[in-house]
């Protein structure tokens, strides 16, 4: 192994890689390696997959000697790698390059992204689940709901697994994994601490789902999925905050081009943070004031339906948006971020609450530091959860984002 494969290997020491499962859907296979520990034969062949994997999943049509170069390994172990992977139905020889080189015609080779279904759920909207089946492309093939207006608890958590066994059904593909977006704060291991709208807490989410259906699960807070939906489908800065709305109001943030999950694991957790000194409605917290009272699509809803004409619906809306800008500035300014991206019902925050939170955010940040922040739209729509899912379960089973 040369130096810089070494370097590679011990790196990788959170990369999961597929073995072949009893059903002829894949199995994952973790390994760790300590900061300083020798690294074994079988990590190093393991974080190689990974590379392989990488490497063909963001750019397809690639021979093994493309390979070879692109990822740094020799052509043996390219070719080794390739025929395991092969075998395992994960890669596959799309012919003969078509070109006039000299030698032996190259035979390109591509991840087998519609050999493989993922699951990904989205549990933030307030009247209703949803979830979809997807490639490892994450192009949506099928779509189901459930409608969850008024249920929370363990009735909640059947209306995960009924949905669950809907979209199951439907796949057409072996499943390699399944990802769930949930509100509230979500803890490493797939652990909902507390979700107050939901009503759940300490739900051990990620185990229960996935001793139910013996398959590999990713349970993470739904801004943190949506963060990664972004960043990996929608080309969002390295330095980015993502605010999620919807049942309640949450963030994901992105630093270095990595999460940031924080000392409790609820970093970007702002919609229960009081915005002002001037009180407000009582939130499901039990605090009066908290962002989500002002935000969460439910109660802004509300306020829209009952204001009587559109002067008062604007002020409705430009009221949200400001206090959004209040909650978004301390953290813009500490963090230096480059961009915001808003996600939910663009009918509500698009307009007159984007323009207010706009506003808002410049007026309390410096243009010195901050005059080229990018506030806007996500582009990615209501998939944005679900699409971070499938980005999540593709790096725990596969090592490619």
């Amino acid at each position: 192994m040369t130096t810089d494969e070494a370097r590679r290997t011990t790196a990788a020491n959170r990369a999961q890689q597929l073995g072949q499962a009893r059903q002829g859907r894949p199995r994952a296979h973790a390994a760790t390696v300590r900061p300083g520990a020798r690294v074994r034969p079988e990590h190093a062949r393991r974080h190689n997959r990974a590379l392989v994997l990488q490497a063909l999943y963001r750019s397809g049509g690639q021979s093994r000697a493309d390979l070879a170069r692109e990822v740094g390994l020799t052509r043996v172990t390219i070719s080794d790698l390739v025929a395991d992977l092969i075998e395992e139905n994960l890669v596959v020889e799309l012919g003969i390059r078509p070109d006039s080189r000299p030698g032996k015609p190259a035979t390109l080779l591509d991840i087998n992204r519609s050999g493989f279904s993922i699951i990904g759920l989205d549990l933030s909207h307030n009247a209703a689940f949803r979830g979809v089946v997807t490639n490892l492309d994450g192009t949506v093939l099928e779509r189901a709901e459930a409608s969850v207006a008024g249920v929370t608890g363990d009735a909640a958590l059947d209306a995960v697994c009924a949905l669950l066994d809907e979209l199951l059904a439907r796949a057409s593909a072996p499943v390699i994994g399944i990802g769930i977006g949930s509100p509230g704060i979500v803890d490493l291991d797939g652990t909902v601490v507390s979700a107050p709208n939901l009503h759940w807490q300490d739900l051990p989410m990620q185990r229960i789902i996935g001793e139910r259906y013996d398959l590999p699960v990713q349970v993470a807070n739904d801004a943190n999925m949506a963060a990664v939906g972004e960043r990996s489908f929608g080309g969002a800065d390295a330095d980015m905050m993502l605010v999620r709305v919807g049942r309640g109001v949450g963030s994901g943030i992105v630093v270095g081009g990595q999460l940031v999950y924080g000392s409790g694991f609820a970093a970007g957790e702002i919609g229960h943070v009081v915005v002002g000194t001037d009180g407000g409605d009582e939130c499901a917290c039990g605090k009066h004031g908290c962002l989500e009272t002002w935000l969460a699509t439910p109660r802004l809803e509300a306020r829209l339906t009952a204001a009587t004409s559109d002067a008062e619906r604007e002020a409705v809306l430009r009221e949200a948006g400001e206090r959004l800008g209040i909650s978004l500035g301390p953290v813009v300014g500490a963090l230096n971020l480059g961009e915001v991206v808003l996600a939910g019902p663009l009918n509500v925050l698009g307009g007159s609450l984007l323009e207010g939170t706009s506003e808002t955010l410049r007026s309390r940040t410096m243009a010195e530091l901050h005059g080229d922040l990018t506030l806007r739209m996500t582009t990615l729509g209501r998939d944005i959860v679900v699409l971070g899912a499938v980005v999540m379960v593709l790096t725990g089973q596969l090592g490619v984002s």
